[in-house]
């Protein structure tokens, strides 16, 4: 997991491995940091993902909540295709501003 700056205040946080309720941890912690930093934008770089269970999605969720509750907007991207799953799957895809690369998110 690694966070850094984007353009115009907006922060990058890259994701890999999984995120299942095993590993989490330290993920939610680290999106709940960045959220509590109000930048202009957030992005979770999800490429790197392979696995999400129940318990990642509720992460994803729990984060696109608080950042809404901050006036931020979440966005994610490169979201591999068994992550796109549990999004269509959940439903949960509605709910998420999501873009095909880093920078197509970071663009808006």
């Amino acid at each position: 997991m690694e966070t850094r700056p984007g353009p115009d205040g907006a922060a990058v946080c890259v994701l890999a491995g999984d995120l299942d309720v095993e590993t989490l941890a330290p993920a939610a912690e680290a999106l709940a940091g960045l959220v509590a930093q109000r930048p202009t934008a957030v992005v979770i770089d999800l490429r790197a993902v392979g696995f999400c269970d129940s318990s990642g999605l509720n992460v994803l969720l729990r984060t696109r909540l608080a950042a809404e509750r901050a006036g931020l907007e979440l966005r994610l991207a490169a979201v591999p295709p068994t992550v796109m799953r549990v999004l269509d799957l959940t439903g949960a895809r509605t709910v998420f501003a999501i873009h095909e690369s880093v920078g197509a998110a970071l663009a808006g």
